[in-house]
């Protein structure tokens, strides 16, 4: 099985394996290689990393005084003083404005769902160069064909994609992989086969890979495909987290208010990772509106294995 790449990094960063699902059959026993020599790793050097995931709302002229021209600094403000960052509902206009906002100290990635280039949202991921540097990039559909772009999976009313990428913890050297996933919001089967799809390709990761999904999953924790993505294996940081500090306890507002309950966007870890803080924000535009519909989840990884971080 193909699946549309995109390659972030020289040639001799791509010869590093990243294992895909479509050829993990033949390389399970090939793991990413997070040893390293104490004597020469700086352990004060190593922080921890900052991730967020955050559905910005697509820009829309519906919208009004919400419409995306006065919501942009506000959120390109907030997610600048992050290392990881996964959007979600990207349309290309928000993607060249928050790249041109961003500046030169982010590197981004992602795909427009309808065309596998440009087209449609996209769930995009900026990285800080100082903190990240990307090993290998990837996108594939929640659909019977993963490969194919802008196909519709199941029951769903709208093209879904995880952009799945091989990253690196420049502090410490730790490799890791980076999921940022936009579930349908309409298609209770597209959403439990999509839980399943990942979790499938999770699976078949090398053993002690560290891994971090993030998203808005359109569902709660008591709903099956959340419950599928724990089964598989995958914690969720918000219960993970040794301190849970202060905020929110929802992450949908509608532009009106926090609704109390609707905690629908989610971030998951698994392997040798620590969640050492999770928290619900609400960054406010210069106006004092909600800067998007929905509200960011931050959490703080430490790794348990490379340089002790």
């Amino acid at each position: 099985m193909s699946i549309i790449r995109v390659f972030a990094a020289s040639c001799a960063l791509a010869s590093l394996l990243f294992i895909h699902p479509a050829n993990a059959a033949g390389n399970d026993d090939t793991a990413i290689d997070n040893t390293t020599n104490s004597d020469t790793t700086n352990e004060s050097a190593i922080r921890t990393l900052q991730v967020v995931s955050y559905n910005i709302r697509l820009a829309t002229k519906a919208d009004g005084e919400d419409y995306w021209p006065h919501r942009s600094d506000a959120v390109s403000e907030f997610i600048a003083k992050w290392d990881v960052i996964g959007l979600q509902e990207v349309t290309p206009e928000q993607f060249d404005d928050l790249r041109e906002q961003l500046g030169g100290d982010f590197d981004s990635y992602g795909l427009g769902r309808e065309d596998g280039v440009s087209k449609g949202e996209h769930a995009a991921v900026f990285y800080r160069r100082d903190r990240v540097k990307a090993l290998d990039t990837s996108t594939f559909w929640l659909c019977e064909t993963p490969d194919k772009p802008g196909v519709l999976g199941w029951d769903a009313v709208c093209a879904r994609t995880v952009s799945w990428l091989r990253l690196q913890d420049i502090s410490s050297g730790t490799e890791f992989v980076f999921a940022n996933t936009h579930f349908d919001h309409r298609g209770s089967t597209a959403r439990l086969e999509s839980a399943n799809m990942v979790s499938k390709r999770v699976g078949q990761l090398p053993e002690n890979t560290p891994f971090i999904l993030l998203g808005d999953f359109n569902c709660r924790p008591d709903s099956e495909p959340y419950k599928a993505l724990v089964a598989a294996g995958l914690a969720d940081a918000r219960s993970a987290a040794v301190v849970k500090l202060p905020g929110p306890n929802s992450t949908w507002n509608g532009f009106k208010a926090i609704a109390p309950g609707q905690t629908i966007d989610h971030a998951f870890v698994s392997g040798p990772v620590t969640v050492t803080e999770f928290q619900i924000h609400d960054p406010k535009t210069a106006a004092g509106r909600f800067a998007s519909d929905h509200l960011p989840i931050r959490l703080a990884i430490r790794w348990d294995h490379l340089g002790k971080p």
